[in-house]
C-alpha cells in the first residue's frame, strides 16, 4: 500500500532523513522504532506532506504522492495523528470530530463514522459536549484517533500515541489501536516503548541518525539481542 524509496528529510543544513527505504502492505501494522531524533517523526511528516522531502519517492496505493499537497494526502486515505495530538482546544468533541470528516458531504456517512468513533471510544461520547482542552491527556489521545478515523482512512499514520500517559490510559489506547487494525486498517506506527510498538506490530524498522539500520518481523526483532540491548533496556 505504501512504498517509500530514497527518502531524505532535511531542515536546513541538518540531514534528519538519509534516504530510507521501507514499505507497508495492506492491513498490515508497521513500526517505526528508534531512539529521539532519529528520524521517525520526520519520516510521517513527509509521507503526510506535513514536511517537504529533499529528495525521494513516496507511493501509496501504486500513486506517486510525493509532491502533492496535504489536503490532498487526507482525500487520497492517508490520517495522520501527530505527535502532541493537536486537538483543537476551543472546539467541543463533537466539533472536532466533525473537522476530521471535512472531506466528506454525506451527513448520514458522518453520523455513521461518530458511531464508530464512539463505539471505538465511550469515554469521548460520554464528553460529546465538552471542550477538547480540558479533556486530559489521554482522551485528548482518543479525540486525535477519532478525528483521523472520521476522514475514513486507508492508512493511519500514529506518532507516540503513549507520550506523556499513564499507563492504564497506554493500555486503553492500544487496546483500541489493535481493534482498529483488526478491522482491517493499514498503520504505520512510532512509538517510543518499542517493546509495546514490537507487540503490536507485524514488522518493525529500526532507524539510528536518520537511517534504518536493521528490519525484520516484530517477533523476531523483540528476541533481537542488539534491539534488546538498545531498546528494551535488557
Amino acid at each position: 500500500m505504501l512504498e517509500v524509496t530514497g527518502l531524505h528529510v532535511a531542515y536546513g543544513g541538518i540531514q534528519a532523513v538519509r534516504s530510507i527505504t521501507f514499505h507497508v502492505g495492506a492491513g498490515e501494522t508497521v513500526a517505526l522504532i528508534g531512539a529521539n531524533g532519529a528520524g521517525k517523526s520526520s519520516t510521517l511528516k513527509a509521507i503526510a506532506r506535513v514536511v517537504d522531502a529533499a529528495g525521494g519517492d513516496i507511493h501509496f496505493c501504486a500513486e506517486k504522492i510525493s509532491r502533492i499537497a496535504a489536503h490532498e494526502v487526507i482525500r487520497k486515505g492517508i490520517a495522520l495523528v501527530p505527535e502532541g495530538r493537536g486537538v483543537f482546544a476551543r472546539l467541543s468533541v463533537l466539533e472536532n470530530l466533525r473537522m476530521g470528516a471535512y472531506i466528506c458531504d454525506a451527513a448520514a456517512e458522518v453520523a455513521q463514522d461518530m458511531e464508530t468513533v464512539f463505539a471505538y471510544f465511550p469515554r469521548l461520547k460520554e464528553r460529546a459536549r465538552q471542550l477538547a482542552g480540558t479533556l486530559s491527556g489521554g482522551e485528548q489521545q482518543m479525540l486525535a484517533i477519532g478525528r483521523a478515523l472520521m476522514s475514513r482512512p486507508k492508512m493511519l499514520l500514529l506518532d507516540e500515541p503513549s507520550m506523556g500517559l499513564a499507563p492504564i490510559m497506554v493500555q486503553k489506547i492500544f487496546e483500541v489501536v489493535r481493534a482498529v487494525a483488526a478491522d482491517g486498517m493499514t498503520i504505520l506506527l512510532i512509538e517510543q516503548n518499542a517493546r509495546l510498538a514490537l507487540q503490536c506490530s507485524q514488522r518493525a524498522y529500526v532507524m539510528e541518525s536518520g537511517e534504518i539500520v536493521l528490519n525484520g518481523e516484530s517477533a523476531k526483532l523483540l528476541d533481537d539481542p542488539k534491539v534488546r540491548a538498545a531498546y528494551l533496556g535488557e
